[in-house]
């Protein structure tokens, strides 16, 4: 049964910082520095070397201010550890429970724990890995909720930042299959935003299998091609919409493009081939939410 995690809040709610996942408490959200718990230690040499970004047995490790805030105020992230500058600290929306397990450590110290030039932003955390769910589970049939499904969409800037324009307009949540998709890292959720932690991610075994069980929830399947007949928006329906992106170059496999009701193109200039995976799902994102209702 296809996999993936669990639909969340549209958008971030400014009110508690969660916890770490532990039983702490958490205190009252405010803009003001003072109150903050002072904890002294250093990061060290961590576990993964100088570089790798890699965290441990289990766990993700997160940077940079957007995607390690929405970490702490999504209430199904299971947090372990935060390393941070005061800056980084001053800088988040809001207080950190008091016994929450903090480092305090200097950029360089930072720079050892994240891939190599990653802008931590005085912030690093590392978490546990979402929960997983059932595709069923984000299939609303929200005419105005597209569903993306990407086809061996590889890189994590793409993935991540397609993550981000899924929840700048409203996507009921993203579809990838569990191989030739990239994983959970600081990497795509830097790229996202905050909007990992927003948007449901679904992967799936078998993406064919997967897009048959949309059209049965009621969705019109359109794939994205360059080399189709009609345009986007003569394509589109009133109803439910899940846009199929593949990856750049070779687009969607033919067995993915079967599973379509539809192939259609964005009228972009004949002065330039293609766009950028995460471009185009941003403009068709776009093209769902300006259609005129029925």
């Amino acid at each position: 049964m296809p996999k993936g995690r669990p639909p969340v809040n549209s958008c971030l709610a400014p009110v508690t910082l969660a916890g770490s996942g532990n039983g702490t408490g958490t205190t009252e959200m405010n803009h003001r520095n003072e109150g903050k718990r002072v904890m002294r230690g250093r990061a060290g040499r961590m576990q993964g070397g100088r570089g790798s970004g890699r965290a441990s047995t289990g766990a993700v490790r997160l940077w940079g201010r957007h995607a390690v805030e929405a970490a702490l105020l999504n209430p199904d992230r299971r947090h372990r550890k935060l390393w941070a500058t005061r800056e980084g600290v001053a800088s988040l929306d809001g207080e950190l429970p008091s016994d929450f397990p903090v480092e305090w450590a200097s950029p360089a110290d930072l720079a050892r724990l994240v891939a190599r030039d990653a802008p931590h932003q005085g912030l690093v955390l590392e978490c546990d890995a979402l929960e997983d769910v059932y595709l069923e589970n984000v299939l609303d049939g929200d005419p105005q909720r597209p569903l993306i499904v990407l086809d061996q969409v590889t890189d994590p800037h793409n993935v991540g930042a397609i993550m981000r324009s899924a929840a700048a307009f409203n996507a009921c949540g993203i579809v990838t299959q569990d191989r030739h998709a990239p994983p959970e890292s600081g990497t795509l959720a830097k790229s996202a935003s905050g909007a990992l932690e927003v948007v449901p991610w679904v992967r799936v075994v078998n993406l064919a299998r997967a897009l048959e069980e949309v059209a049965e929830a009621g969705y019109w399947r359109i794939g994205l091609d360059g080399n189709g007949t009609t345009t986007l928006s003569e394509a589109l329906p009133t109803g439910p919409v899940a846009l199929v992106l593949g990856a750049e170059g070779e687009g969607m496999r033919h067995n993915i493009t079967q599973h379509c009701d539809a192939l259609a193109r964005l009228p972009i200039s004949s002065a330039i081939e293609s766009l950028n995976v995460s471009n185009a799902a941003a403009i068709a994102l776009y093209a769902v939410a300006i259609r005129e209702p029925v």
